[in-house]
Order: structure tokens, then C-alpha cells, then sequence
């Protein structure tokens, strides 16, 4: 019974019982939840709706590091002491999104054990995506890049097979992400179509077909 129990743990309907610490607000489309440089006071979980992060250079540059969906947590950086934020979230889509003070999350850590593990679960996720993300950036062509970011946007691997993408992440979005340019990704998106790994028509969808782009040699 108690095995049970831990399966169905929900962190979201969990954090819903907090006793304050925390809050939860609307972001349409391009909104921002918090910019790069301002302090670094609490961590947020994505209630619905998907968000993009992005870094700044001092040149001006941006690049987009990362697209994150629904149940996924974000700005831990400030339980490990960062002082200010390293990069900056904004909605790419209309969002829900919990925002959990310092204080409140770290008391939460302290006091339960079955939210703390589903959180180290997070990290720990998080942190094997960007070895993962590392090791394709600096070993896979551009088409590999944009084949693997797309199953990934489609929850590839999550249930089991690629699920509609609702969101329309641009072109201009996918390229900073991959490391290339608009035209390419345009190219690889136009063959993928052709060869029937992907559809899109103001929707995209992804086929589990797409994986073999990752493994042809």
C-alpha cells in the first residue's frame, strides 16, 4: 500500500497545501517570469504551458539553452546560493506557473522526504539532459541536433511514443537552440516532412520515425 502511495505522489497537488511561501500566476505568450540579473529568491514549477531559457551575452547576444514544459521545475539556482539570476524564463505559450519562496522551498526539502526525493529526481534529470545536450553539440551534425530537440519537444522516450507539439516554437528558436541557421533547420524540417518523420500545418507532429535519423550513421 505504501508502495502505492509513493507512485502516486504529486508534487503539484502537493505544493496546492502549502502554507503560504508561495503563489501562482497567469503568463501569456512572451511574458516574463524573470529576467537575467534580478535576485534570485525563489523556484518555480510550470503548472501548464511551456516556457524558454535564455542567456544574454554582454554583446547583447541571445541564445536560447533551453524549452521546458508542464510538471518541470525551474530557478533552483537560488537554493545552492546564486545571488542573481543567470539567465532569463519567458512563456512561449499562455502558462500557469507556481512560484515557491527560498524560505519555503527549502523547509519543504527539510520536512518531506517524498517531495525531496521526486525534486532530486528533477535535478538529476536535468542534470544528465545537459551532458546529454553537450555531448550532441559537440559530436552530432545539425540535422541529428534538430531530429533529437524535436523528439524531445514531442516527450520522446516519456510514454513511450511522440505526442502532438502544440506549441509553435519558431524556426528562429530551434536554431539558436542547435547551434545553426534558420535556412538549415528550414532544409532538415522541409526533409523530414518529405520523408514522413514529421507534419506540420500550423501544428507539428513528430513520428517515432524521426528516431532513426539519430541512429543512421
Amino acid at each position: 500500500m505504501a508502495r502505492k502511495t509513493k507512485a502516486q505522489f504529486d508534487p503539484e497537488v502537493f505544493l496546492a497545501t502549502l502554507d503560504g511561501g508561495r503563489s501562482i500566476s497567469p503568463f501569456g505568450k512572451d511574458e516574463v517570469v524573470f529576467e537575467q540579473g534580478q535576485p534570485a529568491d525563489a523556484v518555480f514549477y510550470i503548472r501548464n504551458g511551456k516556457i524558454k531559457i535564455l542567456v544574454t551575452s554582454e554583446q547583447g547576444k541571445e541564445a536560447v539553452v533551453a524549452i521546458l514544459g508542464t510538471g518541470v521545475f525551474f530557478g533552483e539556482g537560488c537554493l545552492i546560493g546564486q545571488p542573481l539570476r543567470l539567465a532569463t524564463a519567458m512563456a512561449i505559450t499562455d502558462c500557469t506557473i507556481m512560484r515557491i519562496g527560498k524560505a519555503a522551498m527549502i523547509r519543504v526539502l527539510h520536512d518531506e522526504p517524498l517531495f525531496a526525493q521526486r525534486f532530486m529526481h528533477h535535478l538529476l534529470t536535468r542534470n544528465s539532459r545537459v551532458e546529454e545536450d553537450l555531448v550532441d553539440q559537440l559530436f552530432n551534425s545539425s540535422e541529428k541536433r534538430l531530429a533529437r530537440l524535436l523528439l524531445l519537444l514531442a516527450n520522446f522516450g516519456k510514454e513511450g511514443r511522440p505526442e502532438l507539439v502544440t506549441t509553435n516554437v519558431s524556426q528562429e528558436v530551434l536554431a539558436e537552440m542547435i547551434g545553426t541557421t534558420r535556412s538549415r533547420v528550414s532544409f532538415f524540417m522541409n526533409k523530414f516532412r518529405k520523408l514522413g518523420f514529421i507534419e506540420y500545418n500550423g501544428e507539428l507532429r513528430v513520428h517515432s520515425s524521426l528516431l532513426g535519423v539519430l541512429l543512421h550513421d
